[in-house]
């Protein structure tokens, strides 16, 4: 009786998300590398959280989710960008309980600089790929996160 057959390394799971990893940490070090070179000094969070403000998002809770920070490091790393002048807080008018958090004039003029930080890590990211093969991998990373993700189990 044959042994069923062993899958190749580079297709093993923990090479799979080896690979996952490396590649987050390769944009993340080329995305920090471009801010630098453009001047400004943000954190991964920071950066997370200005680009999620320029998205729409507006309040601590979805801000700390897309950041993967606890509420309370969110609080401090809002405050830090409110003292850099770069976001604002507001109540909400028709809740007062309800903060809502923006960017500030400054804030958004960063963000149009910082975003283009970031068009250029993609592009070098997928340099070499026509339209057709970027178009696939997207959608074989969407794919790859559908699968995995628990809704329905």
């Amino acid at each position: 009786m044959s042994s069923p057959p062993r899958p190749c390394a580079s297709a093993s799971g923990s090479s799979l998300g080896l690979l996952f990893r490396q590649v987050r940490d390769a944009m993340w070090a080329r995305m920090a590398d471009e801010l630098a070179r453009a001047g400004h000094e943000l954190s991964f969070s920071q950066y997370i959280t200005l680009k999620k403000l320029a998205l729409g998002t507006s309040n601590a809770t979805d801000l700390a989710r897309a950041a993967e920070l606890n509420p309370g490091a969110m609080t401090r790393l809002i405050d830090k960008l409110i003292d850099r002048g770069l976001v604002e807080r507001h109540a909400n008018p028709d809740d007062r309980r309800v903060v809502r958090i923006r960017l500030s004039a400054q804030g958004d003029a960063i963000w149009r600089d910082i975003d283009q930080c970031g068009n250029r890590v993609r592009e070098r990211a997928m340099s070499g790929m026509d339209d057709a093969q970027r178009q696939q991998f997207i959608r074989l990373l969407e794919q790859v996160r559908d699968n995995l993700s628990f809704p329905g189990q």
